[in-house]
């Protein structure tokens, strides 16, 4: 996504979609970490906006230099000292894209994810009330990549694969040579299950490739 683009209408435009999610977080029973595994946490955001006409949710690439270097991800990071998960995915939206947002505009949560680093990511879906201009951080972000809804709720999507110790691996082949797997992929899957469609589905016990976990 080029460097300013805005998107072409309102979260209002979103609609019924919009509507939808809102509807469907209200009602899920999310799951939090045990006191035990939140030593290091972090908030990411999935962000629900209005592109060319169509709803999108932001994927981002890292910056081919620092932590997760090169892979796809949702905008966000570590929790400041004090700071809550909602607050920490808020300001490094922020941050890393140029998205301003508030408590306001939060949808819901959905459940955390403990990584196989021990970090505990919380999932925090945003829906902006204004239309969204991007403007990425260069030093965390490579690129910008809306995410049609159409596509991730696709019936090829995902494929499932089993990792050395036969636990579920989830490949989520969203565009060409995008092929997005867990934790992004388990907290994009969740979104797509329960906020799109209504399906109470937990992905704790989805595995992590190797590479996933720096």
């Amino acid at each position: 996504m080029p460097e300013g683009l805005g998107a072409t209408a309102t979260a209002s435009a979103l609609g019924e979609v919009a509507d939808r999610v809102r509807a469907n977080l209200a009602v899920f029973e999310r799951r939090e970490a045990t006191a035990s595994q939140a030593s290091r946490r972090a908030g990411v955001c999935l962000t629900l906006f209005a592109h060319r006409g169509r709803a999108h949710v932001l994927l981002i690439k890292r910056a081919p230099r620092g932590r997760n270097a090169g892979q796809w991800a949702l905008p966000g990071g570590r929790l400041d000292d004090g700071e809550t998960p909602v607050a920490a995915a808020l300001r490094e939206l922020a941050e890393e894209t140029g998205v301003l947002a508030d408590p306001g505009e939060v949808a819901g949560l959905l459940d955390d994810f403990v990584t196989d680093s021990g970090f505990v990511i919380t999932p925090v879906v945003v829906i902006p009330r204004e239309p969204v201009t991007f403007t990425r951080d260069r030093r965390e972000v490579h690129s910008l990549h809306p995410i049609p809804l159409r596509r991730l709720t696709d019936p090829d999507i995902p494929r499932w694969r089993t990792d050395g110790d036969g636990r579920p691996l989830l490949q989520l082949p969203l565009r060409r040579g995008m092929v997005v797997h867990a934790p992004t992929g388990a907290l994009l899957w969740q979104f797509r299950e329960v906020a799109l469609l209504g399906r109470p589905t937990r992905v704790a016990d989805l595995a992590q490739p190797a590479f996933t976990r720096a």
